[in-house]
Parts: structure tokens; sequence; C-alpha cells
């Protein structure tokens, strides 16, 4: 590490989407909030920041997420309640959250895309390299891809993007990065980077899943970009600007991971990932999976 590649300490987490894709489960309930197995997905999004050592985190949220401050913060009631009991396990549980991170909330009054919402993080940021995590993605704390990410941005500077590589004909579902190899196995430099192509205009399988570790330049960058696909301030686009010219803010240097990832996003990548977590679970997933492989067998042998 040197002086000009401060030490990340910042993350900052956009959670002012609609979840339209879930509906009417997130009417009133942010798309955050659904638990996976036991615990709402942004906890296990805040944990991974936690776990790579950023435990200053900044969520952009919007109207309707206030259970997102709540869930962060003390109950005093119900732990009171737990107290009494005598129930130390799930007192301990709740308190869990609350006592995660230093948290930070400003709201996206105007959602107009993921670019417009990394820029409301600007005033809390500063000049500093920072490091973005979407809510969508988890990733599984046994393979400790935002870490990773964070050693390369201190040894090499600029910025840092998530890769993985996807089958062409899914390259449309996703921002598409060109590289070149470096002499790390798992980074590459990214040379250009494109919004959701048609799979024949891709410039490669690559694409950026939602991880990033930022130089504080993209903010001036993000702040005169115009709307892109959909309608949108696109961070892609950005990024493009970076990566085309290192004297703005450095290089743009890809991870690509290989290992395990949950799309919650997706309503059936959600339940997958709630089967897959719940499997691995010392106190749920023996029960769990001698059910599930006899359902499953059942289901197989039913006309």
């Amino acid at each position: 590490m040197t002086d000009s590649h401060p030490r990340i300490s910042k993350a900052v987490i956009p959670a002012a989407g609609l979840g339209t894709r879930f509906l009417p489960a997130t009417k009133a309930t942010p798309k955050e909030m659904l638990p996976v197995v036991d615990k709402p997905a942004i906890q296990y999004v805040v944990e991974e920041a936690v776990s790579a050592g950023l435990h200053d985190v900044l969520m952009i949220t919007g109207r309707n997420k206030r259970p997102l401050e709540d869930h962060f913060d003390r109950n005093y009631e119900l732990e009171s309640a737990l107290q009494k009991k005598g129930d130390a396990d799930r007192l301990t549980k709740v308190q869990e959250s609350s006592d995660l991170a230093t948290m930070h909330y400003v709201r996206q009054g105007d959602p107009r895309g993921l670019g417009h919402a990394v820029l409301c993080a600007a005033p809390h940021v500063g000049q500093e390299p920072f490091a973005v995590l979407l809510g969508d993605d988890l990733i599984d704390p046994r393979d400790p891809l935002l870490a990773r990410m964070v050693d390369v941005q201190e040894e090499r500077g600029g910025s840092v993007i998530a890769l993985m590589e996807v089958e062409p004909e899914q390259i449309h579902l996703y921002g598409c990065a060109a590289v070149e190899s470096t002499t790390d196995g798992d980074v590459v430099k990214v040379t250009g980077l494109v919004e959701k192509p048609d799979p024949e205009d891709a410039p490669s399988n690559y694409a950026i899943i939602g991880r990033y570790v930022l130089d504080p330049a993209i903010f001036g960058i993000l702040s005169r970009t115009e709307p892109g696909r959909g309608g949108e301030i696109q961070l892609t686009d950005a990024l493009q600007q970076l990566a085309a010219d290192e004297k703005v803010g450095g290089p743009v240097h890809g991870v690509v991971f290989k290992g395990r990832r949950y799309d919650t996003g997706d309503r059936s990548d959600y339940l997958r990932a709630i089967v897959r977590l719940a499997c691995e679970r010392e106190d749920l997933g023996p029960d769990f999976r001698s059910w599930l492989r006899s359902y499953v067998t059942e289901e197989m042998q039913a006309p």
C-alpha cells in the first residue's frame, strides 16, 4: 500500500430499487429485506463488507425503505423481552445486525439508475477509493471476492470490478467487459465496457457482477454522464470512460470470480439460493437435505 493508494474503509450499498420482480411481496416490504433462510438479503451484503475490513457502510435508500434502517438499529423492546425469557441465542442474533458496522443512510430522491445512486455517495466518500456492493448478488463468505478486489486495488490503483464468465447467450443480461490478461491469473485489465450488449456485439463473455472498488474520480465522470440504456445514468458508461483514459482515475482491472454466487434478484434464483444455503447449514442441513431428497424422488416418480 502506498500514499497514492490509500486503504479502503468505506462501502456503499445502493438499495433504492422498487423490487418490481417480486411484487406483490415488495409492495410494502423492501426487496432487500426478503429473507434468505432466516436473515434478510441485505444483512449478508453488509456482513461481506465488514469481512473485507470495510466497517463504514453507506446505504443509498429511497421511499418505503425505512425497514432497512430499523433492521440495523437497536430494538430495545425486543431485546428486553428476549432477555427476560432467557433466550440468549435469539438475543445474540438480534444484536448482531445492529453491531455489524457504522451505518449511514442517504436517500436517492430521484431514481435515475445505478450511476446516479453511486453519485449520491460523493459527499460521504470524499476523495477516497470505496467499494460498491449490490444487494442482488450474494457472495458465499467462503469465497472472499471483495477482499481480493480490495487487495488488487491497493496494489494496482484505479478501479476494480468483479467479472464472471457466462454463456454467450446470457451476456445481454449483464454489463460486459473487453479485457487483456495480466501476470495474475485471476486479474485482467479492462479496456472497454458496454451495458447489456446483444450477444453478437459483445466483446467477450465476461459479465460484470455486483461488486466494484472505485476510484473517487468516478464521481466527476458520473456528474457529467448523460442517461444511457433505459434512460438511466449507467455506472458502466462512467467506468468505460475510466478504462479509456487512465489519466482520469487510473486503470480499470477486473477480478475473475469462479466461486459461489447467489442471485437473489430473480425469483427462480432466489429460491435456489435459499435451498443451497439451507442445505449447507449445520443446524438445518441434515434434516432439510433428507426431506429434499425424498421430495424430489417422489416428484420424479409421480405420474
